[in-house]
């Protein structure tokens, strides 16, 4: 399989395109100190991070402890904090220029109105026809809808498509809706067992696997 076959590049973006690990962990901390609770590290953060920011609140603080008014306060300081430390990882500026924007997407389980300023304010976003984030729909990955709706807007068929991500939704999410799934093993997550077509073990070698 050669990744000069795919047309389409579909991209998670926390762990795949951004580190953003630095900035959830001071804004989990900040509100730790709110409300009292434990300081993170962000090691243990980046463990947490992957399934949207009410799971992350849940993980940070504990199920049992959670408040929907935690999530509204997280999201507000997160707000604050987007762009303190995040960035690119290396080569991903490089990629995105290799491929016009119609033939590329972010799909991410974070809000899409973060990613939107996150992309933004990296001076990305326009490099990207569709963005998709974890509550533009009725359902995030690992569930395949938000894939096929980025399929549908892109007018691209699955087949002609590849989602790359670093966590077990992003290849479970690509797998159900049919396309190739890459794993960025340099980012947050875990493959959960599944088996990726290409193998990315740092951000470098995407430009390697998918050199337009």
């Amino acid at each position: 399989m050669n990744g000069m076959d795919y047309k389409y590049l579909l991209f998670d973006l926390d762990g795949t395109l951004v580190d953003s690990v630095a900035d959830l962990t001071l804004s989990l901390n900040l509100l730790a100190k709110e409300l009292g609770y434990q300081q993170l590290k962000p090691d243990r953060v980046r463990d947490m991070i992957g399934d949207g920011a009410t799971k992350l609140i849940k993980r940070a603080y504990g199920e049992e402890n959670y408040k929907r008014e935690y999530l509204f306060r997280f999201l507000e300081i997160y707000a604050e904090h987007l762009l303190d430390h995040t960035d690119c990882y290396p080569g991903i500026r490089e990629l995105l220029v290799r491929y016009p924007a119609e033939q590329l997407a972010v799909v991410t389980n974070k809000p899409y109105q973060l990613t939107i300023e996150l992309l933004a304010g990296l001076n990305i976003l326009d490099k990207f026809k569709v963005v998709i984030g974890g509550d533009s729909f009725s359902e995030k990955k690992p569930h395949p809808l938000p894939l096929q709706e980025a399929l549908k807007a892109l007018g691209a068929k699955a087949k002609e498509a590849v989602m790359i991500g670093d966590h077990h939704t992003d290849l479970n999410s690509g797998r159900a809706a049919g396309t190739a799934i890459c794993f960025c093993s340099y980012g947050l997550g875990n493959t959960g067992g599944v088996e990726p077509d290409f193998l990315a073990k740092n951000s470098e070698e995407l430009l390697q696997l998918f050199p337009g």
